[in-house]
């Protein structure tokens, strides 16, 4: 298996790429990163070093890789954060260009806008730009619950607002919805749903809440979830091996107390994760 990973770099810490490259390679993906930013470590610490790339630099990257004669060997593209809509218009052409080598390639898009207690965190127009350019052409989608409610334009506060939000996401284009960070007024306190759909089925895992609150994790599940459906072909199997290893990443890096995730440390759960949680089949519809 081989994937475009088209994401931000940091240098010390692990977001974007630094994320989610060493997990898809530790499930034996071949994995082709490009880079859109060079950083020194990741914003939230409010200082940081490096560069930002643009569209163009990214769009010759994509044309050296393609002059090799390998883009019919893509099995899929893979984006998070985007600086601009710039970089974004690149990455739409680098998705273009893979399908029309290989028409069975998958896109699959994390949009990046914001979470719940921080709104948007990204520029002006990138909102925008995933809703009406990035999304429409994923396959598949791995927002957070806000990023959700800002791409339906629907706020969410249980299982039928969940599905009609989803139902709203699934219009826009993507085959498969993966919602993170859900919370609705039936989830436990002490609990955090992810849920998927694939048009036809809702899928729900519970796990604990865990004390932490940290970068990178969202650019984890998306990979691990690609990874998995790549080499399986089963929605439910990737969510079941994404949202168990992302589990045992973070349960780990709770208890180690690290500001930054502990993606070398915890290797082990992108192969076997130690806990499989189970699957519930909702009725929704």
């Amino acid at each position: 298996m081989n994937v475009l990973s088209i994401q931000s770099w940091v240098a010390y810490g692990h977001v974007g790429n630094a994320s989610a490259v060493f997990p898809l390679q530790r499930m034996g993906v071949e994995v082709w990163a490009v880079n859109t930013v060079q950083f020194s470590n990741h914003t939230g610490y409010g200082q940081w070093r490096g560069q930002v790339y643009t569209g163009d630099s990214i769009r010759e990257l994509i044309g050296g890789i393609d002059e090799r004669g390998v883009l019919p060997t893509c099995d899929g593209v893979l984006s998070g954060y985007m600086g601009d809509a710039g970089i974004g218009e690149a990455i739409l052409d680098a998705v273009g260009r893979v399908r029309a080598a290989n028409s069975k390639a998958i896109y699959c898009c994390d949009p990046v806008i914001g979470d719940v207690g921080r709104g948007v965190f990204v520029r002006p127009g990138i909102p925008e730009f995933m809703r009406d350019r990035a999304v429409p052409a994923a396959n598949v989608v791995t927002p957070n619950l806000f990023e959700l409610q800002y791409l339906s334009g629907r706020e969410v506060n249980n299982r039928s607002d969940l599905a009609d939000a989803i139902n709203a996401v699934h219009a826009l284009g993507p085959k498969i919805v993966m919602v993170t960070s859900v919370q609705t007024d039936e989830t436990p306190g002490d609990s955090a749903d992810v849920v998927l759909s694939d048009g036809a089925n809702l899928l729900r895992i519970r796990t604990p809440l865990l004390p932490i609150n940290i970068n990178g994790a969202g650019d984890a599940i998306a990979a691990l979830f690609l990874g998995k459906l790549l080499q399986d072909g089963s929605p439910e199997a990737a969510l079941v091996h994404a949202v168990s290893a992302t589990y045992g990443l973070l349960k780990q890096t709770a208890e180690a107390g690290s500001r930054e995730i502990l993606t070398v440390a915890a290797q082990d759960e992108f192969v076997r994760p130690t806990k499989l949680f189970t699957v519930e089949h909702l009725k929704a519809w």
